[in-house]
């Protein structure tokens, strides 16, 4: 870390990713790219959605994987290997390194690949881009700290598979693995939201009166992703360091689901084998086609959409009937000269469930926590929805504030440049599990099972090896780099640290090992 000239922050979405950067110790000045501004679009993030070609090499990421797929012929797109959405490839699953993940074609491909070229082309990027600021001074990966965000749900086999893409990718090497950080994605834009104002995020700048200055604020965190909601809960200390007062919770609730409640909308319209054919022989089309929902969605005016009708679905269904017959006996959607038109009131049912689970998770965290929450703060790029936001208001705009950061879908990016430089700002977390080791001692049939009651090979002691000891509950608030030791019979002392990076280390007889 302390030879790093630059610490960059990787923000790797479900739906789109990007990154942020700063000089060593700059952080008064944060920097990010825009994408995709030679195809006419201009975004802080572009589509998490990477290209390969039948030889399994890799072609295109992002807008660029995105146009070239779109524009592929029909007999071409089987041919390739498209992955969109692939990151949702690592939530609640059975993780391993030969773990296989489909293609928009339905070919598959090693996931350890698909990551780790996904982050390979965002770090040659980002070197490409300090390169050509600075003179055409050429950088390497070890002149960065990277720091690259995972929800904080995903558990520890998934965490650890993005850290070993991260390494494939070349980020770091495993005799440096120290410069690559793994953040909480709630955890990151929380430590970027403390210190805007307090007002409303809408004056960033321009008030010096911001939430971190304030001890004793308590607020919570909506990362709102296009795969996951990620939400922490957190309070500000005397410092301006962190505590969290419940462990992390979410789920898969996030923009995509309403972009699936529209797929099978479509199916009901066009009926399973028309729709299943159409799907299956044009990937490529219907990803244009569910580009442009996605785009309409999150438009902030409570009117009717506009859903352009790709022309291989007006054939296939237009074969069989009259197109404007499949929209007869269907409620709030109508057939309007080559578009589907959608009333407003039809695009809010998409959103019921997305949007109901959150506030439930929501209301859940504020009951069980029985305490005064300030803020709730709304981050992500779904965050940016206008509909999603007018419920939260609704729904809890009486009993606390809502913001929103103008820059709501760079908050995680920009947050996790700060924790790059300062990982402990985090000061207490929740634990999320109870850890322990297991001890043996002697055997006492008041409290031990008879079938557990062991001899030692002299045939002078009996004892019970079968021992969990605790050392950490599950909800326990532990404090960064706190020691919890316990001594036992067998290795005299056994000590638990809590590491700022987010893992527990363990050591016996001066062995260390991640748990």
């Amino acid at each position: 870390m302390a030879d790093s000239m630059f610490t960059v922050a990787i923000d790797f979405g479900t739906a789109y990713s990007g990154y942020c950067f700063c000089v060593r110790n700059c952080l008064d000045n944060i920097r990010s790219v825009f994408w995709g501004q030679e195809l006419g679009f201009g975004s802080p993030k572009t589509p998490t959605c990477i290209l390969f070609d039948e030889h399994e090499q890799f072609q295109k990421f992002g807008y660029e994987a995105m146009m070239t797929y779109i524009r592929l012929s029909k007999e071409e797109a089987k041919k390739y290997f498209f992955f969109e959405n692939f990151k949702m490839e690592l939530y609640n699953k059975t993780i391993h390194r030969n773990l296989m993940i489909p293609a928009a074609s339905g070919k598959t491909l090693r996931a350890l690949k698909v990551f780790s070229e996904s982050l390979r082309y965002l770090k040659d990027h980002v070197l490409k881009n300090i390169q050509e600021h600075t003179s055409g001074k050429k950088f390497i990966p070890s002149d960065v700290t990277w720091v690259l965000t995972v929800p904080a749900i995903w558990d520890a086999a998934a965490k650890q598979f993005m850290r070993e893409a991260a390494t494939q990718a070349g980020l770091v090497t495993e005799s440096n693995p120290n410069q690559l950080i793994l953040a909480l994605e709630p955890e990151a834009a929380s430590v970027w939201c403390k210190q805007l104002p307090r007002e409303g995020f809408v004056a960033e700048g321009r008030s010096e009166d911001t939430l971190e200055q304030t001890s004793g604020t308590q607020y919570i965190v909506v990362d709102c992703g296009g795969g996951t909601i990620d939400i922490t809960v957190h309070e500000v200390l005397e410092d301006g360091f962190l505590k969290e007062l419940h462990k992390a919770s979410g789920g898969d609730m996030g923009g995509e689901t309403v972009n699936k409640k529209f797929k099978s909308f479509l199916t009901d319209i066009f009926h399973s084998p028309t729709w299943d054919k159409y799907v299956r022989d044009h990937p490529a089309e219907l990803q244009k086609m569910m580009y442009e929902f996605s785009v309409q969605k999150s438009v902030g005016e409570d009117k009717d959409i506009y859903i352009s009708c790709p022309y291989n679905l007006s054939h296939l269904a237009g074969e069989k009937q009259d197109m404007s017959s499949y929209f007869c006996n269907a409620e709030g959607v109508f057939w309007s000269d080559g578009s589907i038109k959608i009333t407003y009131k039809k695009l809010q049912s998409f959103f019921a469930e997305s949007v109901g689970r959150i506030v439930s998770e929501i209301q859940t965290i504020i009951s069980a926590l029985e305490i005064s929450i300030d803020y709730i703060l709304l981050v992500g790029g779904y965050a940016s929805c206008k509909y999603l936001q007018k419920e939260i208001r609704m729904e809890f705009g009486r009993r606390c504030r809502i913001l929103c950061p103008i820059d709501a879908n760079m908050a995680v990016a920009k947050g996790a440049v700060l924790f790059g430089h300062n990982p402990k700002i985090v000061a207490s977390r929740v634990s999320a599990l109870t850890y322990g080791i297991a001890v043996g001692e002697t055997f006492d049939s008041r409290k031990h099972k008879m079938e557990k009651q062991t001899v030692n090979d002299k045939g002078d002691y009996v004892y019970c090896d079968d021992i969990f000891k605790r050392m950490v509950q599950k909800g326990q608030s532990v404090k960064c780099d706190e020691e919890i030791v316990i001594a036992d019979d067998t290795s005299g002392w056994t000590k638990l640290k809590r590491h700022p990076r987010n893992a527990w280390l363990r050591q016996i007889d001066s062995h260390f090992q991640v748990v």
